[in-house]
């Protein structure tokens, strides 16, 4: 009987990709606990931080998590450090779900944009594990907006323009949207093969996602009567 090495080496690595793919499904769904825990721990203390210390804790933190996920992504400290994080990112979304609140239609509003997110996700994920397609390609072109986008975001947390709020919202949304794309094509077709550097990933797209989302809602159809 002949044996086909190139037929079994293709199996193994279809397997392996599963299995990366498979994990990090697994771990970004047990990252959503840690960080509903954090958004509801935020609203209870009514967490909230001014702007300018604000940003440099949040940007102190972030990257802090990063460099330790990614320092330990081959070890179990890797899950630990990222729950953690994502414990963070729930109690800083607590400021965002606090303001919807104070709209009438608040849970509504938070409620659409959590359906909207997911609706996302899960078509965008389909498209890129169905077609198996190599959205590589996208990846400077999603880095260098992702930048603008960010630069843009901090200068009107000074000048406070309405219409730029909205603009940047629907801009993060396409950003994000497209990097959910990108990310699980990468999994797929073997670019990325570490399940927690995946959920990191998928994580923040996904994250951005829902905030751009509800920020959208409230500018267009909060209600505060």
């Amino acid at each position: 009987m002949e044996f086909n090495t190139a037929t079994y080496g293709g199996a193994s690595l279809a397997v392996e990709r599963n299995r990366v793919l498979r994990n990090t499904y697994f771990l970004l769904a047990l990252s959503m606990l840690p960080t509903a825990a954090g958004a509801l721990l935020g609203i209870a203390l009514q967490f909230h931080m001014s702007a300018g210390f604000g940003l440099l804790l949040f940007f102190g933190v972030a990257f802090g998590s990063f460099y330790l996920i990614e320092k330990t992504k081959e070890t179990a400290a890797g899950v630990f450090i990222l729950l953690g994080f994502t414990g963070f990112m729930g109690l800083w979304l607590s400021q965002i779900l606090q303001v919807a609140l104070r709209f009438s239609n608040g849970p509504e509003m938070i409620g659409m944009a959590a359906i909207g997110t997911a609706a996302i996700f899960f078509s965008l994920a389909a498209v890129a594990t169905v077609t198996k397609k190599d959205f590589s390609f996208m990846g400077k072109f999603l880095f260098i907006g992702m930048v603008i986008v960010i630069l843009a975001s901090i200068a009107n947390i000074f000048f406070a323009i309405p219409a730029a709020s909205l603009a940047i919202s629907v801009v993060v949304l396409g950003i994000f949207s497209a990097y959910i794309l990108y990310d699980v094509s990468r999994i797929v077709n073997g670019g990325e093969t570490n399940y927690i550097s995946a959920t990191l990933q998928l994580y923040l797209d996904v994250y951005n996602v829902f905030v751009s989302l509800l920020n959208i809602l409230m500018m267009l159809t909060g209600r505060r009567d």
